[in-house]
């Protein structure tokens, strides 16, 4: 009689076993395995937004994870409309991880090397030793801003109007997705599906800009100065709003494609006396020295945004006495950022003015068609 309990109560358990067995083959069980990691701080500057044209792409992002050695970061455009891809080769690509420039070579990776792959709309760039920390900032310069091991030759081309998506993945672990847009350079405007609304708007004579009175009326598509006076300073300015729920804010750049030149080949240089400051200095008129047209006229950038660069400082004085420039430049100039979603109206977070000022001397070449045109550059940092 108990060897008879002992086989039934043996019988219930087994049954009850493969009862729960089959209820749970019938509900399904969460697996258990490491999920991949979100890349932060992703975004991609490109050089020139305009369609069509070929333009440097500087790809920036956190990696949580990290990468081992033998693994590969994969950048993939998401669509042909981006061409060029097909013929980079390492020359042509940077790879920056926490600080260190990576050696790229086209051939198979070995040691520290790192091979780099580009076709389709896909870069692999596939690591031979080499390891990257968790939680490092990786950086990818493609075009003719890669310059470690010789200068890049080769770009990628734009496609048209709109806001394209870009992945990249690191390694089996980290994943993550930004967007560029490619706007028309004479409405100056960018929109992406994450909401980024960036607006040029015209500028009243009349009003200040970083200490200095504004003289000359603007558009949203033009900084008309008029005819200038020797020795006497010229400010025009263009108000620039963004409106955007992107994590990480943004930032915005402006390029000239030349200093302002006539037909005659005369042109005004950079501020000051054509030396191209970089650092933003305290305005003063061109010091005309006779034979050295360098000196005979200059033209600068100025900000009202207090919280500029990667270290959000105020390097134009927007909060003291002001008056601050730096030169208009063919290398793109920062004068608005934000690490936080904007509303566009707030000041220094949303909107910002900025200030163009010109002033000649009286050996300045005449003429009456001095012309640049500048571009401005939003890019969202999700």
């Amino acid at each position: 009689m108990f060897r008879t309990n002992s086989t039934f109560t043996l019988l219930q358990a087994l049954t009850a076993v493969v009862t729960f067995a089959i209820i749970l083959w019938f509900v399904g069980v969460p697996s258990f395995r490491a999920e991949a990691a979100n890349v932060t701080s992703f975004s991609n500057t490109l050089s020139d937004s305009a369609p069509a044209v070929v333009s440097n792409h500087t790809l920036t992002f956190v990696t949580p994870t990290g990468l081992a050695a033998g693994e590969t970061i994969s950048i993939d455009f998401g669509t042909t409309s981006f061409s060029g891809i097909g013929s980079l080769v390492a020359q042509d690509i940077d790879l920056n991880a926490s600080g260190t420039e990576q050696t790229l070579i086209d051939g198979a990776a070995s040691g520290a090397s790192w091979n780099v792959t580009a076709a389709g709309t896909t870069i692999d760039l596939t690591s031979g030793t080499s390891t990257v920390g968790a939680n490092a900032t990786i950086t990818v310069e493609i075009g003719t801003n890669a310059t470690t091991g010789g200068t890049g030759t080769n770009q990628i081309t734009n496609p048209s109007v709109g806001s394209y998506e870009i992945t990249v993945a690191v390694g089996n672990s980290d994943t993550g997705t930004t967007r560029v847009a490619i706007v028309d350079v004479v409405t100056v405007t960018a929109a992406v599906e994450t909401i980024f609304d960036f607006t040029v708007t015209a500028v009243n004579s009349g009003g200040t800009v970083n200490g200095d009175t504004i003289t000359a009326t603007s558009t949203s598509t033009a900084i008309p100065f008029g005819i200038l006076s020797a020795d006497t300073a010229a400010t025009a300015a263009q108000d620039l709003q963004v409106n955007t729920n992107a994590a990480n804010g943004f930032v915005i750049t402006v390029t000239t494609d030349q200093q302002l030149t006539s037909a005659t080949g005369a042109d005004i240089d950079g501020f000051a006396d054509g030396v191209f400051t970089t650092t933003p200095t305290l305005w003063n008129g061109p010091t005309p020295v006779l034979g050295d047209d360098n000196t005979y006229g200059h033209w600068g950038i100025t900000t009202n945004d207090s919280t500029i660069y990667s270290g959000l400082t105020d390097a134009f004085d927007v909060t003291g006495t002001g008056r601050l420039y730096v030169s208009a430049s063919t290398t793109p100039v920062e004068v608005f950022r934000n690490d936080g979603p904007s509303n566009g109206t707030t000041q220094g977070l949303g909107l910002t003015r900025v200030g163009y000022t010109v002033e000649v001397s009286a050996l300045q070449e005449a003429g009456d068609d001095y012309t640049a045109t500048l571009t401005y550059v939003a890019t969202p940092v999700f």
